[in-house]
C-alpha cells in the first residue's frame, strides 16, 4: 500500500482498526530477534558469560 494518511486523527483510526482486527483474529506475533542474536548486535549491553 502506497498513499499517504492525510491527518494524525485519521492515522489513529486507522491503526486502531487494524490492531482491533488482528486482536479479534489472534494472530501471532513471530519474533525473529533472538536473544542470540541481542547478544551478537548488542554486545555492549550484555555481561560477557
Amino acid at each position: 500500500m502506497n498513499r499517504q494518511i492525510p491527518s494524525l486523527e485519521r492515522l489513529q483510526t486507522e491503526i486502531s482498526a487494524w490492531e482491533s482486527a488482528r486482536n479479534t483474529r489472534r494472530a501471532p506475533i513471530h519474533w525473529r530477534f533472538t536473544y542470540e542474536n541481542a547478544r551478537i548486535k548488542l554486545t555492549r549491553l550484555y555481561p560477557k558469560l
